[in-house]
């Protein structure tokens, strides 16, 4: 008996000290894991950089802290980017305000809204941006095609990520006709689909289609894809890609998209940072990457949510190519996907971006200015404020003068240290004699 219990307190002793082993492995690995890299001098400037391109309207203390979650926030933290995000506008099943709030609540403090083909959610959310302190990039993934030099290459479809400044696309409108194009061309690839579809055994109603689209969107294979799902065909979106709609499926049609490389030209004459979008799923990435550099391709999308560089880092370092990445978030409830802010960019590459895309953002928006300055309009004016209009009609009631206007919009879009610009300050002397009628009426 005494022998059993000598033996009982000798397990319930080393049971003790193994759950206390345990314990401090855990405590260490916690440790471990709240253990961070000591940030090099370059990235503390870089990061320095980034926070006051991130929030011009507050000084850096002004976002110290936690934020409720306990995660640090602004300033504080890293600045949370995320650079690929689809609404309702195209194929997304979020509204522009919806995406927002949910951008907010995953701690993403810059969002670029990438609509395919359109640019129309952009200024909603802008709006809902205001409410939430978030920095919205006006942005657009055009749908093209790169076009074989030689018989050995393919004719492959290609995604070109179009980033933008504050006040938009300068020369919108050439930008805008492009897309309106390819929208019309969505239309006729998404009747061509239904009729391939009928002859599978698949018939689905324009109307059933258009309606998953929305008032004014242009169908695209994901609207079709949910129109399956809907009605029975398949169980759900992936199955009705993978068996039908993918490149090249029995249910597959092409559009009218225009060519990759006039797409990237396109960009860069209205003011735009052109980016390659998801260079894995290109069948001769190489060769399409090699021509679109020659075009004036700036950027590719490199960083995944799984943190891989997927083994395009190398071909972006040989083409002097920005490297980013993004979620590229639909919103898709239940489907495996990646959420937006899941992809954790470097500081560096955030940096690297913005060096690149503000000289030309910068040269957009002098022209767009220097048009108003020209000739104060309400249509230039308009133009200018295209993608946050709501913030003059709100500080503007009565009449003002052009100047008031360009120093509302300068102090939305630039950092202290962007506004001390010659060209700026030329600018406002121009405009500092103009009045400009009341705002109400004009907005």
């Amino acid at each position: 008996m005494v022998l059993r219990d000598a033996a009982a307190a000798a397990d319930a002793a080393e049971a003790d000290a193994g759950r206390g082993e345990e314990k401090k492995r855990r405590r260490r690995k916690r440790k471990g894991r709240g253990r961070r890299k000591k940030a090099t001098a370059e990235e503390i400037l870089a990061s320095g950089f980034v926070r006051r391109w991130a929030f011009p309207d507050a000084s850096v203390n002004d976002h110290d802290g936690d934020g409720d979650d306990g995660k640090p926030t602004g300033a504080a933290g890293r600045v949370v980017f995320e650079f690929h995000s689809h609404s309702t506008c195209s194929d997304g099943f979020l509204s522009p305000t919806a995406l927002v709030e949910r951008a907010h609540s995953k701690g993403v403090d810059v969002l670029a809204l990438t609509d395919h083909d359109t640019m129309a959610g952009v200024a909603e959310a802008v709006e809902a941006a205001n409410k939430f302190g978030i920095r919205i990039i006006p942005g657009v993934e055009i749908s093209a095609v790169y076009s074989p030099r030689e018989e050995s290459e393919t004719e492959e479809p290609v995604h070109i990520l179009a980033y933008y400044g504050s006040c938009g696309p300068s020369q919108f409108e050439d930008l805008e006709n492009l897309l309106a194009n390819i929208r019309y061309g969505r239309y006729l690839r998404a009747e061509e689909m239904l009729v391939k579809l009928s002859k599978l055994k698949m018939p689905l109603k324009w109307e059933h289609v258009a309606k998953i689209a929305g008032d004014g969107v242009a169908p695209g294979r994901v609207h079709v894809a949910r129109a399956m799902v809907e009605s029975g065909f398949v169980e759900n979106l992936k199955q009705a890609f993978s068996r039908y709609l993918y490149d090249g499926g029995p249910a597959y049609a092409k559009g009218s998209e225009p060519f990759a490389e006039d797409v990237v030209r396109l960009i860069c004459q209205t003011g735009g940072v052109a980016t390659l979008a998801h260079p894995w799923a290109l069948k001769n990435p190489v060769v399409v990457i090699r021509s679109l550099k020659a075009s004036g391709l700036h950027a590719m999308e490199v960083y995944r949510s799984d943190g891989k560089l997927s083994g395009f880092g190398d071909l972006a370092d040989r083409y002097e190519l920005v490297k980013i990445g993004g979620s590229d978030y639909h919103g898709r409830s239940g489907q495996d996907e990646s959420d937006l802010g899941s992809v954790a960019l470097p500081v560096l590459a955030v940096y690297e971006f913005l060096k690149l895309a503000q000289p030309i953002w910068h040269i957009a928006m002098r022209d767009m200015l220097s048009m108003f300055a020209d000739e104060p309009s309400d249509i230039n004016l308009q133009k200018i404020i295209r993608f946050g209009k709501f913030n003059l009609t709100k500080e503007y009631s009565g009449v003002s003068c052009g100047k008031d206007v360009l120093d509302l919009c300068l102090s939305s879009w630039l950092n202290n240290e962007e506004r001390e610009n010659s060209e700026l300050e030329a600018i406002k002397v121009q405009l500092s004699d103009t009045v400009l009628c009341d705002r109400k009426k004009c907005l």
